[in-house]
């Protein structure tokens, strides 16, 4: 008897992981206002490794094209510092003794289609992790028939509702890049 076991429920769960990593990423993304949540993919090296930059300083909005940085412990300014200058958001903090301000530019046309381009990026790496998941679903159903743990009848309908789950969730992932191109296109 094989230990693999089919759990429709622990697909799901993992495709709805991939959609949440998805939006937080778009979160990230900019649309020519400040957001909090536009500093949370930033990584800082501080205490002699990759450390969230919320784990180092406290993010404010001040007003809609400012965000600030209140980096808690002063040795780590600089390293704060550099890591935003070197993501890919196109900010430049003003150092303010352990503030950081970051003056959020316009976007122009350009920076408007790179911005769309990064969140196709990861659309499209949502959509190869919910695929997968797919496949080891499929897998693990294959290798239940052929070790005759289930008939061939319940693996088809069962890698039928797996095609439609993943269908779906393709489709809130492709709904949700739309969303994200509209807001960061708009002017």
């Amino acid at each position: 008897m094989s230990q693999k076991k089919f759990d429709l429920q622990d697909i799901e769960r993992r495709m709805r992981g991939a959609l949440s990593v998805l939006k937080q990423e778009f979160g990230g993304l900019r649309a020519g206002r400040a957001s909090a949540g536009l500093l949370d993919p930033i990584m800082v090296n501080a205490y002699g490794s990759p450390m969230p930059l919320n784990q180092l300083a406290s993010v404010s909005v001040p007003d809609a094209r400012t965000l600030s940085v209140q980096v808690w412990d002063k040795s780590q300014v600089g390293a704060v510092e550099k890591a935003i200058r070197e993501s890919d958001l196109g900010l430049n903090p003003v150092t303010e003794g352990q503030l950081l301000r970051l003056p959020i530019p316009e976007l122009n046309e350009e920076r408007r289609q790179e911005i769309t381009k990064i969140a196709a990026k990861y659309a499209e790496q949502a959509r190869v992790a919910v695929r997968n998941v797919r496949r080891d679903g499929m897998d693990t159903l294959k290798h239940l028939e052929k070790e005759s743990e289930i008939g061939q009848d319940e693996q088809h309908t069962q890698g039928d509702k797996v095609q439609e789950m993943t269908d779906k969730f393709i489709q809130d992932i492709d709904a949700a890049l739309g969303t994200k191109e509209a807001e960061i296109m708009q002017v």
